[in-house]
Parts: C-alpha cells; sequence; structure tokens
C-alpha cells in the first residue's frame, strides 16, 4: 500500500508541477524520487535472485532519497548539492557491493547505507530550519524529517552496535516493527508535508500578484489600500501626521509615440525604482495604473515630506543612459485628521498634482490643509468658508 501511495503521490507532485508557477521549483524532483523509491522497493523484493540486483534496489533508493534534497534545494531556492548526491550514491553503492560480494556482512551494509543516506536527511532538516518561514507548513514539514533523521541514524548505529538481526525488517522484532510502521508512513507523511510547503509559498506568491503591479513590481492599488488601512490605524493611534504624495510622469504620451511602448514601460520601471530608492524603509510606493504614482510616508509632517520630495525629484533628473531624459510633477497633500478618508486625501494629492501640471509642471505643489465634516469627507470648495 505504501508502495501505491507513493506512486499516487508521485503523479500528484508531477501534476502539481506543471500547474504551480516557475517559481516553485522542486516538485519535480520529488516525483522522481519517489519513484525510485518504488522501484528500489520493487527490485528490493527480487534481491536474493542476485547480487546485481541488490545493489541496483539500494541505489535506486539512495538516488530517490538523493533526488528529494535536490528537491528540497530548489523550492528553497538554494543552489542543487549535486556533488552531495553523487558522493553518497557511489559511497553506498561500493560500500554496499564490497559488504555483499567481496566480504558478505548484512550489518556492515544496513550500516553503510543508513548512515550515509543520513546525509540527504540532516542536509534538509538543515534547509528547512534555516530559510523556512515561521509558518505550521515548515514546521510541520521540519518536525517530519527531523523525526525521518532520528530513526534513520538509530537503525545504523543498532546495526553497527548490535549487529544485524535487531535491524533486519524480513524478521520479527520491536525495532523491526517500528521502523517499518515509520519507514513506510514517514515516505508519504514527508511528501505531504513537502506539499504542504510548496503550497504556502503559493498562497505567498498569489497574494504578492494580487497587490503588486506586475510591470515595476511596486503596490498596485489594492495593495496600497491594504498599506493604507495599517498605517492609518496607527495614525490614529499614536495621533501622528500622514503625507501622501501623487506623481504623474509629464507628457509620458510623448515618450511613448517618440520612442515605443516598450521603452516607455522601461520609463516607468525607472520612476518606480528611482522612487523606491529615495525613500525610507517605513515609506511606500504604489503604481495607481498609466504613468501614476503614489507614495506614502508615514509618521511624516509636510515639512520632512517636501524634503523627501525635493530628493525624489533630484534623483528623478539625474541623466540615466538606459532611459530617455523625462520630468515629473508632484501633488503633496498632508493628513493631520485621522478623521480623513484615502478618498479624501487622494483627492487633494490629486488636485495639487494638477496644479503644478497647470503651472509648467516638473515641480511640486502643496494642496491646502483639509476642512472636514461631520462625516469625516473633505468640504466641497464653495462650502469651506461656511464650514
Amino acid at each position: 500500500m505504501a508502495t501505491l501511495m507513493a506512486c499516487a503521490m508521485s503523479v500528484v507532485l508531477y501534476s502539481a508541477h506543471l500547474s504551480f508557477p516557475k517559481e516553485i521549483q522542486g516538485m519535480r524532483e520529488w516525483a522522481a524520487g519517489l519513484l525510485f523509491l518504488v522501484a528500489g522497493a520493487v527490485l528490493f523484493c527480487m534481491r536474493d535472485t542476485s547480487a546485481i540486483v541488490s545493489l541496483a534496489a539500494n541505489a535506486s533508493l539512495t538516488w530517490g532519497l538523493g533526488l528529494t534534497l535536490i528537491g528540497t534545494e530548489k523550492l528553497y531556492e538554494v543552489p542543487p548539492s549535486w556533488r552531495i548526491f553523487h558522493m553518497v550514491w557511489i559511497v553506498t553503492t561500493l560500500g554496499i557491493a564490497y559488504w555483499r560480494i567481496i566480504e558478505p556482512n548484512f550489518s556492515a551494509r544496513v550500516a553503510v547505507f543508513s548512515l550515509t543516506v543520513l546525509v540527504f536527511y540532516v542536509r534538509q532538516v538543515f534547509l528547512i530550519w534555516k530559510f523556512g518561514e515561521p509558518h505550521f507548513s515548515s514546521r510541520f514539514f521540519g518536525i517530519l524529517m527531523s523525526i525521518q533523521t532520528v530513526v534513520v541514524f538509530t537503525r545504523g548505529v543498532i546495526a553497527l552496535i548490535f549487529g544485524g538481526q535487531y535491524v533486519d525488517i524480513t524478521t520479527v522484532g520491536a525495532f523491526q516493527s517500528l521502523y517499518l510502521a515509520v519507514g513506510h508512513f514517514m515516505i508519504l507523511l514527508l511528501t505531504v508535508g513537502f506539499m504542504t510547503v510548496c503550497t504556502r509559498r503559493l498562497q505567498i506568491i498569489l497574494e504578492r500578484r494580487s497587490t503588486l503591479d506586475p510591470l515595476t513590481e511596486v503596490l498596485n492599488r489594492r495593495g496600497f489600500a491594504d498599506i493604507y488601512a495599517k498605517e492609518h490605524a496607527l495614525m490614529r493611534r499614536e495621533g501622528t501626521f500622514m503625507t501622501m504624495l501623487n506623481i504623474d510622469i509629464d507628457h509620458f504620451k510623448q515618450i511613448n509615440d517618440s520612442y515605443g511602448h516598450a521603452v516607455g514601460d522601461r520609463v516607468l520601471v525607472d520612476v518606480a525604482a528611482v522612487i523606491s530608492k529615495a525613500l525610507r524603509a517605513s515609506d511606500h510606493v504604489a503604481r495607481f495604473g498609466g504613468e501614476e504614482f503614489v507614495v506614502l510616508l508615514p509618521a511624516t509632517g509636510l515639512d520632512r515630506a517636501l524634503h523627501i520630495t525635493e530628493r525624489i525629484q533630484a534623483a528623478l533628473r539625474t541623466p540615466r543612459a538606459d532611459v530617455p531624459p523625462y520630468a515629473v510633477s508632484f501633488g503633496v497633500a498632508c493628513q493631520t485628521s485621522a478623521d480623513e478618508s484615502l478618498d479624501g486625501i487622494l483627492v487633494r494629492a490629486d488636485k495639487a498634482l494638477y496644479c503644478a501640471k497647470e503651472r509648467g509642471r516638473d515641480r511640486y505643489e502643496i494642496a491646502p490643509e483639509a476642512v472636514l465634516s461631520r462625516t469625516g469627507e473633505p468640504v466641497r470648495r464653495q462650502d469651506q468658508a461656511r464650514a
């Protein structure tokens, strides 16, 4: 049943490999590793026919376990340890061949196999605990891999100290029963654990794609709204200010018409990159569509915001060889009241931006402070005096 389930899980993993985003690697190697483990189990049943079959069975099992290591490394974006992979399976095969053909010794064969493939398990435990995120999926996978590591290590030590009669899985015994139970179920559980980590990685990628602009890789409208909600709650709790910058590329249509849309895309990417580098770690930049960008400066009053605006402006004016020269206009709006909504401050920043456009472009303008109604919405210009 364990062998059949391993075949089924191999199909599941390979199917996931074909359908998951390319950023998630390693499932193909795990699927291939399960097939090698199945082949090793089948050959192991025929081990008494010849020494060659026995060597092929152990080599197949070693390849299967080694490919799971390669798959785990690819999942965590670590360079595959092919040198370790080949070293382990060659040493394992030579050791088993010596104690099977030249000097038959079952205990030595078990010890060699257990302690050499232990390298694969120890390496994976290290990868999980070092690169795995603090999430249930990584902890689950790490605990399962640790249990399997302890079991394999225990079998190798018992074979060395007490002899092969205690680890021969073809005979009846307490350790043999425990090893078979853990070994068969653990292969399936480890596959499930690996799949949960892949699924968690898929969730993160989809969430990132839903909140990031695919071209510039800065926040999109949805991601910006989520960030603003968090910063707005913090502003209300601590009684601080926030400032919004509305940034628009001047004459962007002319850039597309003169140089082509590919160059226009490079300009958009360049603007996003320059703005991001000029901001602090606590600041946020988003693309609102077209050539419009919005920057949120949490816990920042107007004076500090203008200093940041001038820094961004100077960075954008610096010539760069890979993009044509361009200019941008800024609208600056400071939010001093937590009762003002996101739409309210966006409207004020947008009006300041259009004022900068009307006054010659390549400059910034400051929006007047909001006058709010009792509902927290900005009062229309003609009603501000009465308010």
